[in-house]
């Protein structure tokens, strides 16, 4: 008998995702079944499969898988479209979500724009990790015309590069090469700022197991951080992304706040997802 599983595809600020809801119905993925989901011509497509679990110790459980198929700790914009699902079935304006880099808390602004605190940046080099003790805010790397990056984690490991225009980097081609450095026993999300005020930052960012996004949460939070930690930024800025703008506000208490945009595309069903995705439907 075919299992029918429901989604929601789901964007913030085209960085996107399917969103399935287990937490009623147990459904284990392997890593091809992930990568079956995402494919873009064969499967949903998305950056990220996102899975909703029930939890202990908050609203939900999030679980994040990368197109690739493997599982991270952390997504800021996934965050932002799960508490946007989850409190617009609710009509709440809270929310707590349980991640393996801890547990988040959102609120809704308006119909559309979350705030989420992200909590605070890991800045020692066994908290990004790295493979060897450095500072990091000189990582040292150099590759073509990037060089000097800022290392941050936000549950998730980035290097953020400073340069004087982004649009001027080959990132497709790139960012492989430094994801997998190996300065990185994790891999790493790799981020190239531009600063164009103390309180704007333009950027693009390279994510690990899914390439290039329209946005990246997590890249957002890193750079505010990276460039506020080097002097080039306030603890405050807008940060524009291809996709669209996040604001970021690194505060006195430690703790960096992210508020964008979430939205949902459509809804539809897989079936046979545990032999093979034999069939999607949308239903717009």
């Amino acid at each position: 008998m075919s299992q029918i599983i429901s989604f929601t595809k789901m964007h913030g600020l085209g960085n996107d995702f399917v969103v399935i809801d287990a937490r009623k119905q147990p459904i284990p993925f392997s890593h091809r079944q992930v990568r079956a989901i995402a494919d873009r011509r064969t499967g949903v497509g998305c950056d990220q499969v996102i899975v909703m679990q029930p939890s202990d110790n908050a609203d939900i459980y999030m679980r994040i898988y990368n197109a690739d198929g493997s599982e991270v700790d952390a997504c800021g914009n996934a965050s932002r479209c799960v508490a946007y699902l989850v409190m617009q079935d609710t009509q709440g304006h809270t929310l707590t979500i349980e991640t393996n880099a801890g547990i988040l808390e959102a609120h809704r602004r308006d119909s559309w724009d979350i705030s989420v605190n992200m909590g605070k940046p890991r800045l020692e080099w066994d908290q990004i990790p790295l493979a060897k003790k450095m500072d990091t805010l000189h990582l040292g790397i150099e590759l073509e015309m990037l060089s000097d990056p800022v290392g941050v984690s936000m549950g998730n490991p980035h290097a953020v590069f400073f340069v004087p225009d982004i649009t001027a980097i080959p990132l497709e081609r790139l960012g492989p090469l430094l994801e997998n450095h190996k300065l990185f026993p994790e891999r790493a999300n790799i981020g190239i700022a531009q600063i164009i005020k103390p309180d704007h930052i333009l950027l693009r960012v390279f994510e690990r197991g899914a390439g290039e996004t329209l946005a990246c949460g997590t890249g957002a939070c890193a750079a505010l951080v990276a460039a506020s930690r080097r002097g080039l930024a306030d603890r405050k800025a807008t940060i524009h992304l291809p996709g669209g703008e996040l604001h970021i506000d690194w505060r006195d208490t430690g703790d960096v706040w992210m508020t964008g945009p979430a939205a949902a595309s459509f809804t539809g069903i897989m079936t046979n997802l545990h032999s093979t995705l034999h069939e999607v439907k949308r239903d717009d």
